[in-house]
């Protein structure tokens, strides 16, 4: 379980509460400048915020590093494709707070995201779509049961993406946490809960059918919402 008390980083975050229980999704939601990312770079230790971040009952910040590091993956927008690493080096670097390049979890995550025919490509000469699923895999590659991910589906197309969300749902069903910014509302639909944020604030949280009602899309979002569930698209087997 990981639970967040009160977060706070100026405008940023303003007093943020949540849960994240072992075996779930959670989508965050929000506009531009809403907090998302802010939010799960906090969870992730990368920003000093006000507040607590409990991981199983321990402060997560005074986890030592090394072992913060096998017990969560983190995904940035910028994942720093400058150097020319190879595919397969970049998604063995998942393994280095276990000391070790566990081939089979190198492979099965190579797999996983479909990548295996780029394992000797440089990272550099990759689309902006392919270097999002090989830093995926390097998260997936650490064996975290916390994984925290900002904006994964970005630059990927609706397959991949749809593939992105089944992932998380994979690890979920295998006790992991999983939580995702996303921009795409109707991605939401494929998570266990949703938070939403506004201007640093959370201003829902619950299931997405609950919480992702016309009024509060049109209050946090500025536009009109017209709910048409057959068009959202299932996610592969």
């Amino acid at each position: 379980m990981l639970i967040a008390d009160h977060l706070t980083l100026g405008h940023r975050l303003q007093g943020v509460d949540l849960h994240l229980a072992p075996g779930t999704t959670t989508a965050i939601l929000g506009p531009n400048g809403a907090g998302k990312s802010t939010l799960l770079a906090a969870l992730a230790g990368l920003l000093k915020v006000g507040g607590r971040i409990r991981w199983q009952d321990r402060d997560l910040p005074r986890i030592p590093f090394l072992e913060r590091g096998r017990i969560l993956a983190w995904l940035g927008q910028e994942s720093g494709a400058e150097f020319a690493f190879s595919v397969r080096e970049v998604v063995a670097q998942g393994r280095f707070a276990w000391g070790d390049e566990d081939e089979a979890a190198i492979a099965c995550a190579m797999a996983t995201l479909d990548i295996e025919h780029l394992a000797d490509r440089r990272v550099t000469e990759l689309s902006g779509g392919e270097r999002r699923r090989v830093f995926l895999a390097r998260s997936l590659a650490t064996g975290a049961p916390l994984q925290l991910w900002d904006e994964p589906a970005s630059n990927l197309d609706v397959r991949h993406a749809l593939e992105v969300y089944r992932l998380a749902a994979l690890l979920a069903q295998g006790g992991s946490t999983v939580a995702i910014t996303l921009h795409d509302i109707r991605a939401a639909y494929h998570f266990d809960q949703v938070l939403v944020l506004e201007q640093g604030r959370l201003v829902g949280a619950g299931k997405p059918h609950d919480v992702l009602t016309a009024d509060l899309i049109r209050e946090v979002f500025r536009v009109e919402a017209r709910f048409i569930t057959s068009l959202v698209p299932e996610l592969p087997e």
